[in-house]
């Protein structure tokens, strides 16, 4: 009686492990962007930098938001979301089917007018 819920509970916990760790990984990604971002434009190099660094995670499904205020010396700021699903089934039923992870770093400019 007390082993299936001692199961389902000790499930529930690596689930939320799951999720955490894709949110850091997520928030690493988002360090990279900006990196990537404070250096060039090109929006295909930022996009490269995020899928490396969030490798873990489905890439495809990452959404890469890029907000510039200037040119030199002003900020730069990468914003990802992610749309998270539970990967353990036996205690899918306690989560939402998606879990909307986001993360967002803001760098300088480190080229541009300025």
């Amino acid at each position: 009686m007390v082993l299936p819920l001692l199961l389902i509970v000790t499930l529930a916990l690596v689930q939320v492990g799951l999720v955490v760790r894709d949110r850091l990984v997520l928030a690493d990604a988002a360090r990279a962007g900006a990196r990537e971002a404070a250096v060039t434009d090109d929006a295909g190099r930022i996009r490269d930098a995020v899928d490396r660094a969030a490798a873990p995670l489905g890439t495809g499904s990452i959404d890469v938001q890029v907000a510039r205020d200037g040119g030199r010396g002003t900020a730069v700021t990468v914003t990802l979301t992610y749309p998270d699903t539970p990967s353990i089934p036996a205690v899918a039923w306690l989560f939402p089917s998606s879990i909307h992870l986001s993360a967002a770093t803001t760098m300088r400019q480190e080229f541009g007018d300025g």
